[in-house]
């Protein structure tokens, strides 16, 4: 029986208004630069540790989560509606644009357990996250949608790295969306988060990210983020790139604006300017998830394995909260001690990995549908 199931409200209601924080980072910026005072340029920060003073409380998996969950206006199932392969491309542009969270600098979700998952549904969506490593740190997500047709599969590794000046979160492997009903598959990549600390401090998603579908022959390049991480010039959070036919390389819509506000397409040859996108149908109207079944909640789902030290945060225990974090990692070196005791090897449970060519992840779900979960996001 799982003892406390934490959830905190979505982090894209409070994110972008300091007044709207339950809780402020308790340090300045001098002090969280102390944290790398023994780190050098291209440092490896993979498995490096926060202490419960820099973290929110959620979950890495949580926060992968919410970003197809928990959103304002259902921009995922209208993905599936129009009859038009190139209507369907731009709603899929607009769906992977609504994916984006405002971070918050000074604080950082937990990182996953091995076997960690959260499982979550909202109407006919179906959302399940496994941590499926944890050296790399590794991600994958399955999502289901019986009702529109629709499937989700995620599969990612951050990899951190200190530049000197920002740490650059590389965000590697791929994720598909698949019309089932339409045949077709749209793969993409995620942006990078980059957090700058010289010379003007600040956290936003910044990089390339290629959507394709080779079953209509359509494609994608957005460009997020200022063109300088150093932070001098451009929005930070602009967005701009083109849809264009995959065989002939033309160019059919231009695409400009902010993940943050609006987004707008011009059609190269008509000259017409749509909006496309608007950030106010993501953030507004979100509700935070609420467990409809106690009893069914896993016991390695996210909001319960961090349950007690997500508490301690959100009353500003911290002698607690570094007592419970303690309390989850000692655990899992326990776990790890035991199956190098007995030679296992851990396998997931919800996904089949493999590994790509390039020493990259790869994953399969192993059940065709995900299946209704015990926490659910209200719908009024």
């Amino acid at each position: 029986m799982v003892r406390k199931v934490i959830i905190w409200r979505p982090l894209s209601l409070y994110v972008d208004s300091e007044e709207d924080l339950s809780y402020k980072a308790p340090k300045p910026i001098q002090r969280i630069l102390s944290l790398f005072k023994d780190i050098g340029p291209g440092f490896d920060l993979t498995y490096f540790k926060l202490p419960p003073l820099f973290n929110f409380p959620k979950s890495h998996l949580q926060c992968y989560g919410e970003t197809v969950y928990c959103i304002g206006t259902d921009m995922l199932s209208s993905c599936n509606q129009a009859d038009n392969p190139v209507d369907r491309f731009i709603s899929v542009v607009r769906w992977s644009i609504s994916t984006l969270r405002p971070p918050i600098f000074g604080l950082a979700p937990y990182n996953p357990i091995l076997g960690e998952t959260h499982h979550v549904s909202r109407a006919s969506l179906n959302v399940l996250l496994e941590q499926i490593s944890h050296h790399p740190p590794v991600s994958a997500l399955h999502a289901t949608d019986e009702d529109h047709n629709i499937e989700l599969i995620w599969c990612q590794e951050c990899v951190p790295k200190f530049n000197g000046v920002a740490v650059v979160n590389e965000v590697r492997g791929k994720r598909q969306l698949k019309l089932l009903s339409r045949g077709e598959t749209y793969e993409m990549n995620s942006p990078n988060l980059l957090i700058r600390f010289l010379p003007i401090p600040g956290i936003d998603w910044n990089g390339d990210v290629r959507i394709r579908c080779p079953d209509n022959g359509l494609e994608a390049e957005l460009r997020f983020g200022h063109k300088s991480y150093l932070g001098f010039r451009g929005s930070q959070r602009s967005v701009e790139g083109k849809i264009y036919r995959t065989s002939t390389k033309r160019t059919l819509f231009q695409v400009n604006g902010s993940w943050d506000r609006t987004v707008t397409m011009k059609d190269d040859t008509s000259g017409k300017q749509t909006v496309i996108y608007n950030a106010e149908e993501v953030y507004s109207g979100m509700k935070t998830p609420i467990v409809n079944d106690l009893e069914g909640v896993r016991p390695t789902e996210s909001a319960a394995v961090w349950g007690e030290l997500s508490e301690a945060i959100l009353s500003h225990d911290w002698e607690k909260a570094k007592e419970a974090k303690n309390t989850v990692e000692e655990k899992q070196r326990e776990l790890l001690r035991e199956r190098e005791s007995k030679g296992e090897t851990w396998v997931p449970q919800h996904f089949t990995v493999t590994h790509t060519k390039d020493g990259g992840w790869d994953c399969s779900p192993t059940q065709q549908w995900v299946q209704p979960a015990p926490i659910v996001v209200p719908l009024s």
